[in-house]
């Protein structure tokens, strides 16, 4: 938030939301008017008002606790690290959901797309495909570990595919968001100039498909779901979230529960 009010704030977040202050005003039931004199510092909205506000905007927590300092209002959330003694359950449950989908891979990522922990079917996954996440650093990065040299999307069959649809979640993701900003920033130059066009055609299947070229030639295929918390009251909470790759095909499944039970993987 680089505004000196909270009115800033919420002007900021209404353009990158693409919401007209018509339609803002009517989502909170307020005119036009005072919209208005909200975003321009010529009103102070309420505490109430200010959370009716980045509610209907659906705001990141963290925006949200940015905005209420610049009213002069304690922050909304509280925001503890992963390893905080009150987000035990949340560490508990994120474990269950790894082990849950092994042998196919998992990854917990926050909201810069950092790799948070990951399951031994990501351990298969990079041991079929002879890469190894130590390259990418001790916190590696999704997107990094995707484009950069020897990284994901040189294994990758349908790479235009896959890396406009990948490329264009970041670049909306990181609005408002400046971690994530920052990381796509330092990729841009590694980013083909044909993703700059729009996302090809899809394919004739009900989700886009994740395709990967083993070193022997054989193919791993996958299909993604996110999961993410319910109403979390916390920004951390809120930045979670475990991509689940299933494999689309009986083959990538043997493969990976072959590579697993071979101990070929470790966890992460």
């Amino acid at each position: 938030m680089n505004g000196p009010h909270a009115g800033a704030a919420v002007r900021q977040l209404r353009a990158a939301c693409r919401i007209s202050q018509l339609e803002l005003a009517l989502r909170v039931g307020v005119s036009q008017r005072h919209l208005s004199c909200i975003e321009t510092g010529r009103a102070s909205p309420s505490r109430p008002m200010l959370h009716a506000l980045l509610d209907a905007l659906d705001a990141p927590l963290a925006q949200r606790n940015d905005a209420m300092l610049a009213a002069g209002y304690a922050p909304a959330f509280t925001r503890h690290t992963l390893s905080d003694p009150p987000m035990a359950p949340i560490r508990d449950a994120l474990t269950r959901l790894l082990l849950a989908h092994d042998p196919a891979p998992a990854f917990v990522l926050d909201d810069a797309w950092n790799i948070l922990q990951m399951n031994r079917g990501s351990g298969a996954m990079l041991a079929l495909l002879e890469l190894n996440a130590a390259q990418w650093g001790e916190r590696p990065n999704l997107l990094q570990a995707l484009l950069s040299p020897g990284g994901l999307a040189e294994r990758l069959i349908n790479a235009d595919e896959v890396l406009a649809e990948v490329w264009s979640r970041a670049q909306r993701e990181a609005v408002g968001n400046p971690a994530l900003q920052a990381v796509v920033a330092s990729l841009r130059a590694a980013v083909p100039r044909r993703l700059g066009a729009a996302p090809p055609p899809a394919a004739n299947a009900p989700l886009l498909l994740t395709r990967l070229r083993l070193p022997g030639g054989d193919e791993l295929t996958f299909f993604s779901a996110f999961t993410s918390f319910g109403a979390p009251l916390d920004v951390t909470a809120a930045s979670l979230r475990l991509e689940h790759f299933f494999p689309a095909n009986e083959a990538t499944r043997a493969a990976l529960a072959t590579a697993l039970d071979a101990g070929r993987p470790t966890a992460a």
